[in-house]
Order: C-alpha cells, then sequence, then structure tokens
C-alpha cells in the first residue's frame, strides 16, 4: 500500500513546512531594515549619503526589497496564523495590520502637514506636496482616507494597505494554485505595461507606486515561500549565480556610465527607468541581487549578529514606525535651517543622525516588546499553575469523598 506520508509531492491546500516551522530567518528583517536606511538616505535631496545606497550602482533599488520581503512575511506571519487558528483569525489579523498601516498613513499625512506649516517654508510645502493640504485641509484629507492624497515619501503605504486587506484571498489561491496564482500575477503586471493601465491620484496624476504593477513583486514574495522550492537549488546553483553577477556588472557599468560618451546613446534610452510601473530592467535586477544574495549570505552566518546588523533587524521588525519616522526625518532635512546643497559635511551629519535614530528607536521599541511578551509569557505560566493546583485540589477532594 502506498503511503502518502512519504510523498514529496505538497497536496493541493496542504500547508507548506515554512508556516510550521516556529523559526524566522534574521536575513528578512535584516534586509527589511537596510532597506529601511537606503529609503532614508535616498528621499534627502542632494544627499552625499545616498552613494551608499543600491540606487546608483543597478536599475533598482530599496524599494524592490521591501515589497519582496513584505510578501515574504506576509505570507510566513498569516500561513502560520492560518495553520494555527484558522481563516477567521487569519483574515482578523491581516485587516488588523492593513488598519495599522492604514492609521499610520493618515497620522503621518497630518505630521507632514503640521511640520511643514511649523516651518513656514513656501517650497517646503511645494516640495513635499502638501501645500493643497493646507490650503484646503478638508477636502483633502477626505481624499486622503480613501487613498488618493499622500505627501512625498508617503507613496508606499497606501499600497501595503491593499497588500494586507487583500491578502486573504491571495494566500487562499497560493495555497491552491500557487504557479497559476503567479501566472495570473505576471499577466497583469503585462497588461500593465502593454496598456498603460494606471490607479488615478487626486488632484491630478496616478499613484507613484503603481499597484497593478508592484503587486507582482508582493505575489512573487508570498509564491517563492509557499512553492518556491522547486526553484531554490537553481537559484542557489553555479548558473545562476554567473547569469546574475553577469546581468548585475552590465548595471553597474551602465549606471555608472551615463558620463562615458560611448555608453551615451544607451544610457540616454534607458534612463530613466520607469520606477511607477516597476520596468521589467528593474525587477530582473532585483532577481539578480536576491539570488546573489541568497548564495553568499547564508541564514547561519556569524556576520549576521554583528551589532550593525542587529541593528538593521531591529529597524525591519519594528518597520512602520521606522517608516515613517525616516520620511519625517527626511523632511526635517529640508528645512532652511539646513543648507545642504553645498555642504556635504552636514549631508552626512544629517544622515548619520537619522540613521541613529532610527535605531535607538527600533531598539526600545524591541526592548519594550520583549518584556511584553515575558510579561504574557509568566502570566500564562501563571494561569496553567493555577489550573493545575486547581485540578488537583479537585482530584483530592474526590478522592476524599470517595
Amino acid at each position: 500500500m502506498h503511503d502518502r506520508t512519504h510523498s514529496s509531492k505538497r497536496l493541493i491546500g496542504e500547508t507548506p513546512p515554512e508556516f510550521r516551522s516556529t523559526g524566522r530567518d534574521p536575513r528578512i528583517d535584516i534586509c527589511r531594515g537596510i532597506a529601511l536606511w537606503w529609503i532614508f538616505l535616498d528621499h534627502i535631496p542632494n544627499n552625499v549619503g545616498s552613494w551608499l545606497t543600491l540606487r546608483n550602482y543597478g536599475f533598482c533599488d530599496a524599494a524592490e526589497i521591501f515589497m519582496f520581503i513584505s510578501g515574504v512575511t506576509c505570507a510566513l506571519a498569516y500561513g502560520r496564523a492560518y495553520q494555527r487558528e484558522g481563516w477567521r483569525h487569519m483574515i482578523g489579523r491581516s485587516l488588523r495590520r492593513g488598519w495599522d498601516i492604514y492609521a499610520a498613513f493618515l497620522l503621518l499625512t497630518l505630521a507632514c502637514a503640521i511640520l511643514v506649516y511649523l516651518a513656514g517654508s513656501d517650497r517646503l510645502a511645494d516640495a513635499s506636496n502638501t501645500r493643497i493640504l493646507l490650503e484646503y485641509p478638508g477636502g483633502t484629507l477626505a481624499h486622503a482616507a480613501v487613498l488618493q492624497y499622500r505627501p512625498v515619501n508617503t507613496d508606499v503605504l497606501p499600497v501595503f494597505v491593499i497588500c494586507h486587506v487583500l491578502f486573504a484571498p491571495l494566500l487562499w489561491l497560493l495555497l491552491r494554485a500557487p504557479n497559476v496564482t503567479l501566472g495570473l500575477s505576471l499577466l497583469l503586471y503585462g497588461l500593465v505595461h502593454i496598456f498603460g493601465w494606471r490607479t488615478p491620484a487626486w488632484p491630478d496624476g496616478a499613484w507613484f507606486f503603481n499597484p497593478m504593477a508592484w503587486q507582482l513583486l508582493i505575489v512573487l514574495g508570498a509564491w517563492y515561500v509557499i512553492a518556491g522550492q522547486k526553484i531554490r537549488s537553481w537559484a542557489t546553483s553555479r548558473t545562476a549565480l554567473v547569469l546574475a553577477v553577469l546581468y548585475l556588472a552590465l548595471g553597474l557599468i551602465l549606471a555608472l556610465g551615463r558620463d562615458i560618451k560611448p555608453l551615451a546613446p544607451l544610457t540616454d534610452l534607458l534612463f530613466p527607468l520607469d520606477k511607477s510601473n516597476l520596468s521589467p530592467l528593474r525587477l530582473l535586477h532585483f532577481l539578480a541581487l536576491a539570488i546573489v544574495a541568497l548564495r553568499l549570505v547564508p541564514q547561519n552566518w556569524r556576520g549576521l549578529s554583528t551589532p550593525v546588523l542587529r541593528s538593521a533587524r531591529y529597524c525591519g521588525e519594528n518597520s512602520l514606525p521606522i517608516f515613517c519616522l525616516g520620511v519625517l526625518l527626511a523632511l526635517v532635512s529640508q528645512l532652511d535651517l539646513f543648507d545642504i546643497s553645498n555642504w556635504p559635511s552636514i549631508q552626512i551629519a544629517l544622515s548619520s543622525v537619522g540613521v541613529l535614530l532610527m535605531i535607538v528607536l527600533a531598539t526600545l521599541l524591541d526592548a519594550l516588546g520583549t518584556r511584553r511578551e515575558r510579561k504574557v509569557r509568566d502570566r500564562a505560566g501563571r494561569t496553567a499553575l493555577g489550573q493545575s493546583r486547581n485540578a488537583r485540589n479537585v482530584r483530592v477532594h474526590a478522592a476524599f469523598e470517595g
């Protein structure tokens, strides 16, 4: 008789082994924390510190990392919630997280407007897209409430709201037909580039991060967790590594060669790449980068426990408040008080202080979270001990009565 428990083929609807695992790959939060640092550095205009980020050395930047890892973490968190407590708990959890991001987006919008108002700078009001909010607060907030208006640098949060709200049906599809789901996501991505589909924004224009295009990275991250076992051996193979390194080298040459005359016709044709709709060159560059990182940075690498990467991990574990802080710090750096245009030393100082403040906040949040978890465990332990004593007393009483 055939023993199905020894079959290597995963059944339709069966939860993958990642959902049953209790551990957390530290590389996930470390990469997300580093991406948060890079996003902050890139948000400061004319910042010499941005030369430390990915943006200047290829086609993609930290946004692709952030989106892909969000798909990975959503699949892990909500998949385990479904595995342990069922669909109802999983849906409730995803909706609560979506609400948290939505509330953070509205609060961040108000904080940006208040900061610009206190600064009294017309230049900053225009640069941050908050002038219309200061002039017409009621109507603008109404449009912000339906995710049609966003201050500069907050564009990614509405995409994450949609991601969390709709992740339950996405997870349902991935567990039943993962490859078909990924194929539909690729189809939508292709149609966006063929027909130019956009999501309208207010008062004019469209969403900077077109959710119909960027959904591919979120779906790809979730698909990799649920059904990516078959390609992991290829992704870590020598062939994949060679192809990825060659593509990254090509991207590096073209990114750094914009001022080289022989390369000017080609670079003028390629750059600037379409970030709003996730240019295919950006997508391929991120995939190549992911293959190299997966091969060269194993999960048990000792360097992951160094102070710098541990700080990045804290930031990644508290990504929402750290992202909001980074947006506000980037806005503060543009105040008239800081004239950073011709002062690299001030740019470096602002960049360093900003990253340090992000680390400090993340460390405090991690300490508070650890303390809260310890209290919950202690309370649960005392409750279990009390129940055990009550049960023992009942047995003793029953024995005497008997």
